[in-house]
């Protein structure tokens, strides 16, 4: 286990690091985009952008450039170019929203995958998910604030991620069950005269669900990384996909590149989090990567 730490933690420095340098790299080379002008303003006269490309730093190298947006970053210092305001503020003022979209949508999607998958009942979902008009469909209440209000305000954008997954999951669920009762394990535990229950749950769902629990984890640090963003804006959630929605069409470098990182965070810990409950499901399979 410590070896698997060890290896899951340098391949996470390696891989926000080269995450980093990408996407620092590809708005170098974006034609015609000067963010000094940017920020100045389309109408500024060229002393003004000047001064605001020493401001910035804009006229060092690159790899200073590139030094100097990663310390800030770290220090929690970076600001965003167009409204100067803290991005690691931001991120971590609308963190919590992120989370209260994603975790409950995230946990819909994978219960109902289960359900709709063993019983094929896809039409349960579509129902459910359908009939709710009388939710509101804008708006965002903290939950520390008043609960009820906030599952109140999230019910449609939960149900709005959960229904573009579970019907995906509910098949790969559902072909993986029919082809594991085939498997010469199940005929055995069924020799040994267990009960039909018993082989389902431990043998055959057990087995089937390790594909699940990959695309799972990845959907899941995805989300939380931003990937709600198109949730998020159409139902005006003030979270980190907003955000970052709105960085990207200001080509905005500093929240896009703390966004990148974010989301590649993500993508590294429920990895790995994925190979510990692969683990824990299968005894065969050892964490040695």
């Amino acid at each position: 286990m410590l070896r698997f730490v060890v290896r899951r933690g340098i391949s996470a420095i390696l891989l926000l690091f080269a995450v980093s340098i990408v996407v620092f790299a590809i708005f170098e080379v974006i034609p015609n985009y000067n963010p000094a002008q940017a920020i100045a303003g389309r109408n500024a006269t060229p002393t003004t952008v000047a001064e605001v490309s020493r401001k910035f730093g804009f006229d060092k190298p690159v790899y200073v450039q590139y030094l100097d947006t990663m310390k800030l970053i770290f220090t929690g210092q970076v600001i965003d170019y167009q409204d100067n305001l803290n991005v690691v503020g931001q991120f971590q003022q609308r963190f919590g929203v992120t989370v209260s979209l994603v975790v409950p949508a995230a946990i819909f999607w994978l219960l109902a995958a289960i359900a709709l998958g063993s019983v094929s009942a896809l039409r349960m979902l579509y129902l459910f998910a359908f009939k709710l008009a009388w939710f509101p469909n804008t708006g965002y209440t903290p939950f520390l604030q008043d609960p009820t209000q906030w599952a109140y305000h999230l019910i449609l954008p939960w149900f709005a991620i959960a229904v573009l997954s579970v019907g995906f999951y509910s098949r790969v669920l559902r072909s993986n069950l029919l082809d594991m009762v085939n498997q010469d394990f199940v005929r055995t535990a069924k020799a040994k005269g267990l009960p039909a229950r018993q082989v389902f749950v431990k043998h055959v769902l057990r087995n089937s669900l390790l594909p699940i629990i990959t695309m799972f984890g990845l959907d899941f640090a995805t989300l939380l990384g931003g990937a709600a963003l198109v949730t998020e804006t159409v139902f005006n959630l003030p979270g980190v996909g907003q955000y970052e929605a709105a960085a990207i069409g200001n080509l905005d470098v500093p929240p896009i590149l703390v966004g990148a990182l974010f989301t590649a965070f993500f993508v590294v810990l429920f990895s790995a989090l994925s190979d510990i409950v692969y683990a824990v499901l299968d005894p065969r399979i050892r964490l040695t990567g």
